[in-house]
């Protein structure tokens, strides 16, 4: 507004001028002091809203309903009383240090129903080689063997509700530590059985391990 600091002709401040600066000094200290009236007369922010903000901030969640946690098993005594696994895994089935035994145990919903699958997975204690793997369901009260597979170098896991189930291959003189290739296997449940629904053949390379393809010793390279 710049008629508001206009000087008139004779070079002094103008009376419209002057009354207008003071008129406005008057109305700025009386928005300030409305101010502070709206705040309580402290001239402060009220932190009432705050307050509340940060007790409901601390408070913890509600569990969302019907949630209750994991119910574990012992994988050892489920495998050593079930029928269905054979006197040589159970046999074999013993402790690789003190109490620890070389067993793998994995829950998720597999066969849709109210309480978690259980997969099971017994190795070897040397070179962790697994032996058998099994899915157990429970039914009523108990747990009902619905898969199992006992062979060299097995081993399942849960995957998004599939059974994924991965086989070692060997070829005639693989040392255990180098396998030829390995089957990848999907099971889904359907009905009240595990029926597959893809397989993947990997062939591993056998240009690593113990030398060249053949498995014998890269040979020297000519001297000059």
């Amino acid at each position: 507004m710049r008629g508001l600091s206009a000087r008139d002709n004779d070079g002094t401040t103008g009376r419209f001028g002057a009354a207008s600066t003071a008129a406005m000094g008057v109305l700025a200290a009386f928005g300030l002091l409305t101010a502070a009236c709206s705040t309580g007369g402290t001239g402060m922010r009220d932190e009432g809203a705050a307050r509340t903000d940060q007790a409901t901030s601390t408070t913890a969640p509600t569990p969302p309903a019907g949630s209750s946690a994991l119910k574990k098993i012992d994988p050892v005594q489920l495998i050593k009383s079930d029928p269905e696994v054979s006197d040589r895994v159970k046999d074999e089935l013993k402790p690789c240090v003190a109490d620890a035994y070389p067993v793998d145990t994995s829950y998720g919903n597999l066969t849709g129903g109210d309480r978690p699958d259980v997969v099971v997975n017994v190795m070897t204690c040397e070179d962790a080689v697994g032996v058998g793997t099994y899915v157990y369901r429970v039914t009523d009260t108990k747990y009902e063997n619905v898969f199992a597979l006992e062979e060299p170098a097995v081993y399942s896991t849960i995957d998004r509700g599939d059974l994924v189930l991965t086989k070692q291959v060997y070829d005639e003189g693989d040392p255990v530590a180098y396998p030829s290739g390995e089957d990848v296997i999907t099971y889904r449940w359907v009905g009240n059985r595990f029926s597959e629904h893809d397989r993947v053949h990997n062939d591993y390379s056998k240009a690593i391990g113990d030398g060249g393809v053949d498995g014998s010793a890269p040979a020297a390279p000519p001297e000059n």
